[in-house]
């Protein structure tokens, strides 16, 4: 049952992330599913493979998003 409560929330939020307008609320929410992805590795006993989901798709993938985004935004001067 928690698998597939997790699988919802997986599919939930990328397709969230993949509507959102702003980049910056879009990594956010790919961190989530990433991080949610991770604690269903940990649910179907394969700790190490959720130890590395968490730290590239929960953590790593976010942070670069967002720097991409910060990096790449216009100045109105």
């Amino acid at each position: 049952m928690l698998e597939f409560v997790l699988s919802i929330v997986i599919i939930v939020s990328a397709i969230l992330a993949l509507i959102q307008k702003d980049l910056l609320k879009a990594a956010i929410i790919a961190g989530f599913s990433g991080a949610s992805v991770a604690v269903l590795f940990q649910v179907l006993l394969a700790p190490d493979v959720a130890l590395t989901q968490a730290i590239v798709e929960g953590a790593i993938i976010p942070i670069f998003i967002a720097l991409a985004v910060k990096k790449t935004q216009r100045s109105d001067d």
